[in-house]
């Protein structure tokens, strides 16, 4: 903490806590048992996941980094002092263990898509963040970058036709094909049934059942081989975060200018294709060479499997990415193009009355609202056109706001709220693979709609992880028996509750996202990132300039420091801060029987930086009214004292 930072003293009396307060610091307290029951149930002393089952061809890895993704944010946000060294130790142990494995190359995956490897990065570019200090993790993500630079011996992109030259892609370089077990794609491939057929247009495999003929099997796996397993493909844009997260280490431009570049490659082909982005390129570099001139039809692209939910997850990582990279919002259409082209197909139905290829998500998200008719949007498309209706993933839409809070950004989302059919207010008790989707209710409650929202989300976070720590207790399997995504099931960990209301910023982007939350946290007496013991935070105002959060310290001794920071990579400036003081009296006469009242002014601070320190008492509040200028500096990975 440099001598230029303001310090300002908490002086509110706390009286009654709030509830939401109360139960944030419970949650801290609760997720710090859990993490620990999670590693003595199923870790080696090593770090590894303990597992003894058979390793696939390439699919597995981002599986065994999932089970821990989300620890560092909870380190960040102020977790145990020894979570930060724990998430290193299963970092370390997870990847020998898949180096045994052979699925990892010189720390690094040797070679599969974006969608899985970007959810399997979540780990490394957390602790990178948590602990920029760390010389072994900075050096790690400049080499993983440099796999993707030109010039780069591993080949994976090609500079001349601007592509990654493979889907499956890293430490090898371009790994050509698909995993060994589709050689053949069959019927029995039941698990991939709901996604239909991955290629439309072979002769004589029109329908499912086709796949159940060895021959139609065969040539399925054949064709696959060839078409989907070659060229480059648009989730390959999450593997810009590689590349973003090294620039922040040191602002090297050749990291920067190569996923500025690739990106703005795949921007000239959705503009050259009716402003939709396509899923892929052929070796040459040509939009539907591989696919008989369609712009579909690429691996993880618009019409197998996922369609948008790969297509659109890759586009807004890379378009965030872009808004860390330049400071400036001019390069947000990657990301609004793939979200403005399924809405403009959208329709109303319902989901228990809709087929659709993910429906198990929505039923959890929506509840007794899934009979109710809401907005559908398209998630895939092939010859016929759109399909698969499902609601928008709202995480998508959020996270383009978030990153450069324009108006034309709020207003999409605004749209989405108006044309559903079931009210934004409502917070269900459900935890996805994402650990997401409580979108809705947060937003309505920064629109002052949805005043009991922290108190609600903190007690459904709350049940989430005492039914993990049930599943745990009560799990006998043998490590023989797991399947490989056992452990992200039984995670216990939850940190959406907790960006959402004590940085203001949304659950992390699962296939490859960087977290820049809006607000974060120093402790500024133990040297280290988040809120101290007992300090609770809670932002109830995000707006383009605009920045609220109130601080409670919950405990009844030990003054605490918490430096307040505007970004998570100190991007934005704090001009000036409105805080509010008591008036002299508290606690009053010990005679009387009540306390009394804490009369409070408002004052203004000038600050001029991206950060401020608060002193908190035991028992006292504080409310500060942040103005910013947003991205008014460049972002960096922040040592916890802002150096």
């Amino acid at each position: 903490m440099t001598d230029a930072t303001p310090r300002i003293v908490a002086s509110v009396p706390v009286g009654s806590p709030p509830t939401w307060a109360v139960l944030q610091r419970r949650l801290f307290d609760a997720l710090d048992e859990a993490w620990r029951a999670f590693s003595r149930r199923y870790c080696e002393p090593d770090g590894r996941l303990r597992y003894e089952g058979p390793a696939a061809s390439r699919d597995g890895a981002d599986d065994f980094y999932e089970a821990f993704f989300n620890w560092p944010t909870l380190y960040q946000l102020g977790g145990a002092d020894d979570l930060l060294d724990t998430c290193k130790h299963h970092w370390t142990g997870v990847t020998a263990q898949l180096t045994e494995l052979g699925h990892v190359v010189d720390e690094f995956e040797r070679g599969y898509d974006w969608f899985h490897m970007g959810e399997s990065m979540l780990l490394f570019y957390g602790i990178c963040a948590a602990d920029p200090r760390d010389a072994h993790f900075a050096d790690r993500a400049r080499r993983f970058a440099e796999l993707y630079l030109p010039g780069s011996p591993a080949g994976n992109h090609d500079p001349d036709t601007g592509i990654i030259r493979a889907p499956h892609n890293g430490a090898g370089g371009p790994r050509y094909g698909l995993n060994a077990e589709w050689a053949s794609y069959g019927a029995d491939l039941t698990v991939m049934r709901p996604y239909g057929l991955p290629l439309r247009d072979l002769p004589g495999i029109t329908r499912w059942e086709d796949l159940a003929d060895p021959a139609n099997a065969a040539r399925m796996g054949a064709a696959m081989q060839e078409r989907i397993g070659r060229g480059d493909t648009a989730v390959n844009l999450a593997a810009t975060s590689l590349a973003t997260n090294a620039w922040l280490y040191g602002h090297e431009d050749r990291f920067r200018a190569w996923a500025l570049s690739y990106i703005d490659t795949w921007q000239r082909r959705a503009d050259a294709n009716d402003g939709i982005l396509p899923d892929n390129t052929g070796p040459s570099g040509r939009v539907g060479e591989l696919h008989g001139g369609r712009w579909y039809g690429g691996n993880y692209g618009w019409s197998w499997p996922h369609g948008i939910y790969s297509v659109g997850n890759a586009a807004v990582v890379a378009a965030v990415n872009t808004v860390l990279l330049t400071g400036s919002t001019d390069r947000l259409a990657i990301g609004r193009g793939p979200l403005d082209t399924v809405a403009a197909h959208a329709v109303q139905g319902t989901v228990t009355g809709t087929g659709m290829s993910i429906s198990d998500r929505w039923h959890a998200e929506l509840g007794e609202d899934a009979d109710r008719p809401t907005l559908l949007v398209p998630n895939r498309y092939a010859d016929g056109g759109w399909f698969d209706h499902q609601p928008p993933q709202l995480g998508l839409p959020v996270w383009l706001w978030h990153a450069g809070t324009a108006a034309e950004d709020r207003d999409r989302i605004d749209r989405l709220r108006k044309a559903s059919g079931y009210d934004w207010r409502t917070v269900r008790a459900f935890r996805n693979k994402e650990e997401a989707g409580h979108e809705a209710p947060w937003l309505e409650y920064l629109r002052g709609e949805n005043p009991d929202y922290p108190t609600a989300i903190l007690r459904t976070a709350l049940g989430q992880v005492e039914r993990r720590m049930a599943l745990i207790a009560a799990d006998d399997a043998d490590p023989a028996t797991f399947n490989i995504h056992h452990w992200q099931r039984l995670n216990p960990v939850l940190t959406e509750a907790l960006l959402q209301l004590t940085t203001g910023t949304p659950q992390v982007l699962y296939n490859g996202g960087l977290l820049p939350t809006r607000l974060a946290y120093h402790d500024a007496d133990r040297g280290r990132p988040g809120l101290p013991p007992d300090v609770a935070a809670l932002v109830d105002t995000v707006e383009p300039d605009r920045t609220s959060v109130e601080l409670v310290h919950t405990g009844l001794t030990g003054t605490r420091a918490v430096t307040v920071q505007a970004g998570a990579f100190g991007e934005h400036r704090i001009d000036r801060a409105r805080i509010t003081a008591a008036e002299p009296g508290y606690p009053g006469d010990p005679r009387a029987y009540t306390a009394p009242a804490a009369a409070t002014t408002v004052r203004e601070v000038p600050v001029g930086g991206p950060r401020l320190e608060v002193e908190l008492p035991p028992g006292r509040r504080i409310r500060l009214d942040l103005r910013l200028t947003p991205r008014a500096y460049r972002p960096a990975h922040q040592t916890p004292t802002g150096s």
